[in-house]
């Protein structure tokens, strides 16, 4: 076993030789200050094609949100069936299977529109409940539409991209279906940026404190790397392939960055003595968004996420959203001292997984584009 070890060594030793790759002598690979973007706009017409048609899904739902007013499920339907690639087709399979048929998302929204909705009743269909759209569980069918498809569509494109050869298209494409520009502005703000940050990106500047160690930060900083190293030739793979790595781990931090963030606010919204039907909406509101966020993730492959299926499957249940079950989340302001616990039960799971210290989960309960008017 030595032998044949010693054998493959020397034999890969040689080759790195001939082909002029040899760690020691090469020159470390240059990073500029800033992303190249000249070509950025022609490289990306698939993934703006996806994220209008995933913005227009939402424009769509966001309708329900009005008391009255009723969704057709066409309606929700069209722009996810639009394009090509349609958002159906970028998803993972799993997803598809919950936006569609009798039981989807899609379907849930309609038939909660136009009507009201009491937490605890659940004996209709749902309805408007403050300021917000809900299924007879308390559980926000839009959020599962948009923040599911934030992991199973667009994070999902951003695995299929990564699979194949990475040119510097490649890489323009990664950037935006992140939903960053080459301009990388660290804010969703248009008065503050040209092209302000959407979709995960928009969360990224949402839990990043502008202080050069941010999660937003450490994302653009890899696009940079990344495409510094794919310029620079195959002599720069391992480069490549470590900002690669560092992309996937990072997105996946924001996520689970902002699925805390919305499990404190809802936690502080029914921790009130006695909070009011808009506090109780929100709250529904921030844990529908959480339930998007993580559930999203589900079969996404193993190699491209830390988050194992079965972690993923026990936080939907301490979130009373089961992957595969009818929601509870309405228990949540019926029964908070007791459901609530749970919320933070989801917090102390995240930090464990990805690792967080105590001062970031702390970090995460902040907008810090609101916080420090950017």
């Amino acid at each position: 076993m030595k032998i044949q070890f010693c054998a493959f060594a020397a034999a890969a030793l040689l080759l790195a030789s001939c082909n002029g790759d040899d760690e020691t002598t090469r020159e470390p690979l240059p990073i500029p200050s800033a992303y190249e973007g000249v070509n950025y706009g022609a490289n990306t017409t698939v993934e703006n094609s996806v994220l209008t048609n995933l913005k227009s899904q939402v424009t769509v739902a966001k309708l329900g949100r009005s008391p009255g007013v009723v969704v057709e499920l066409a309606a929700l339907e069209a722009p996810y069936l639009a394009g090509a690639p349609s958002l159906s087709d970028v998803s993972t399979s799993y997803f598809v299977g919950k936006m569609e048929g009798p039981a989807g998302y899609m379907n849930e929204l309609a038939n909660s529109s136009g009507n009201t909705y009491t937490p605890g009743d659940l004996t209709g269909e749902g309805g408007v409940y403050g300021a917000y759209l809900f299924d007879e569980t308390g559980l926000e069918m839009e959020q599962l539409i948009e923040k599911g498809q934030f992991g199973a569509v667009l994070y999902n494109h951003f695995t299929a991209l990564i699979t194949g050869p990475v040119s510097v298209e490649t890489t323009d494409r990664m950037v935006a279906i992140f939903g960053a520009h080459p301009t990388f502005p660290n804010t969703n703000n248009a008065v503050n940026a040209e092209f302000p940050d959407q979709f995960m990106a928009n969360y990224a500047a949402r839990r990043d404190k502008a202080d050069g160690n941010g999660l937003y930060t450490q994302m653009k900083n890899n696009f940079i790397k990344l495409q510094a190293a794919v310029k620079a030739g195959s002599v720069y793979d391992t480069e490549k392939q470590e900002a690669i790595d560092a992309l996937k781990i990072t997105w996946e931090q924001i996520n689970a960055a902002t699925v805390i963030n919305y499990c404190h606010g809802a936690t502080s919204a029914l921790s009130e003595s006695d909070p009011s039907d808009d506090q109780k909406a929100g709250a529904f509101h921030s844990i529908g968004e959480a339930i998007g966020f993580i559930h999203g993730w589900k079969t996404i492959p193993s190699g491209a996420k830390l988050i194992t299926d079965a972690e993923i499957d026990e936080t939907l249940v301490l979130l009373n959203a089961p992957a595969d079950t009818p929601s509870t989340v309405y228990t949540f302001a019926t029964d908070a001292l007791n459901q609530l616990p749970q919320l933070q039960a989801v917090i102390s799971k995240l930090q464990d997984i990805y690792g967080f210290t105590d001062q970031q989960v702390d970090d995460f309960r902040s907008n810090w584009v609101t916080v420090q008017g950017r």
